[in-house]
């Protein structure tokens, strides 16, 4: 699918460990101040999540809706007076789909919504059945079309005429890739952030085969499964225990966003990350794919990326240095530049 594109992000500028003055600066304030507001937000955001599910009964489907993005103006105390880049008025595309992976929701996006929507693009992050603030049981998603029903509600509201730019994370990335079978039409770009960028006939699961073993071992000998439907029936889905979350995903992530995803973290649905995909050269293989690697990653390591991408190649491949397996909060910054990047891509 034409050339292949080789890109890695700027080294991130060091921290200045030098001696502070007493007083800082008009401009650190501020940012120190935006940083604070945006962490009070997602804290909200999430206790609002653990209140709703102290609510309700954990077995009803409930449907809310997603995170609403608006488009920030010049008086939005996030835009710092900074005005709109000329590039980017320039775009056709500014419309960004943003997918959560395993055990997220659209709360995960938070920083990556902010950045995005300073630069005047229309950021939309999507709860996928039984996460975020879908309060759907989990143990009653039995396959990917079940969990990915959010993303094909709104695939669908898209005019014909219109494309949209579509972003999945970790097993989001499956979610990404049924899209791209049912859609082909109405995606312009599809980027996979450290993600399950899986070939035709291949499960979600089996890209986490090193770190957590093959699906069938798994199933038999996993402390972390959950049995919705009794110990006599499968298992219908795993969530990791805090210490194992915090090492899997989040070994250089800010404290308060680890603190932030301990809320807010929901069960694993074991369906739709067991289910084999079904892909067509027609349709999913002849997308415009692009994966962003994460060098520091220890849930899906970098080699096991690399593989993904030598197996299926995407258009492009880019890499963000130290970063864990979230780099929308360890390298919010870097993550937003090469997503600004591939969209700016003819």
């Amino acid at each position: 699918m034409g050339n292949r594109l080789i890109c890695m992000t700027k080294k991130d500028a060091k921290d200045n460990h030098g001696s502070r003055s007493k007083r800082l600066g008009t401009s650190q304030r501020k940012s120190l101040a935006e940083e604070e507001f945006l962490h009070r937000q997602a804290l909200s955001m999430a206790l609002h999540q653990h209140q709703l599910s102290q609510r309700f009964d954990g077995s009803m489907s409930r449907r809310i809706g997603s995170i609403s993005s608006r488009r920030r103006n010049l008086s939005d105390p996030f835009s710092n007076g900074k005005q709109v880049p000329d590039f980017l008025e320039n775009f056709k595309l500014k419309k960004f789909i943003l997918i959560h992976g395993e055990g997220f929701g659209a709360w995960c996006w938070y920083k990556t919504i902010a950045l995005l929507e300073e630069a005047g693009l229309l950021p939309t992050a999507i709860d996928l059945i039984g996460s975020g603030i879908d309060l759907t049981d989990t143990d009653s998603v039995a396959s990917l079309a079940d969990y990915s029903k959010p993303l094909i509600d709104y695939l669908e509201s898209v005019p014909e005429d219109e494309k949209v730019i579509l972003i999945g994370h970790s097993t989001g990335g499956a979610c990404v890739s049924y899209a791209l079978e049912h859609f082909p039409h109405k995606i312009s770009k599809a980027i996979f952030i450290c993600a399950t960028m899986v070939s035709d006939g291949q499960r979600p699961f089996d890209v986490f085969a090193e770190e957590l073993g093959s699906a069938e071992r798994f199933m038999q000998e996993s402390e972390f499964l959950i049995y919705g439907n009794g110990k006599d029936n499968p298992p219908t889905g795993f969530m990791f225990k805090k210490q194992q979350m915090k090492g899997l995903y989040f070994n250089q992530s800010p404290t308060k966003d680890v603190a932030l995803s301990m809320v807010c973290m929901r069960p694993i649905p074991l369906g739709p990350i067991m289910e084999k995909l079904s892909l067509s050269f027609e349709k999913y293989g002849t997308s415009r794919r692009f994966f962003i690697q994460t060098l520091d990653d220890h849930a899906l390591s970098p080699d096991v990326q690399e593989k993904l991408v030598r197996e299926n190649p995407p258009e492009g491949f880019f890499k963000i240095k130290g970063s864990d397996h979230c780099p929308f909060f360890s390298k919010p910054q870097s993550l937003h530049k090469i997503l600004l990047e591939i969209a700016q891509i003819p």
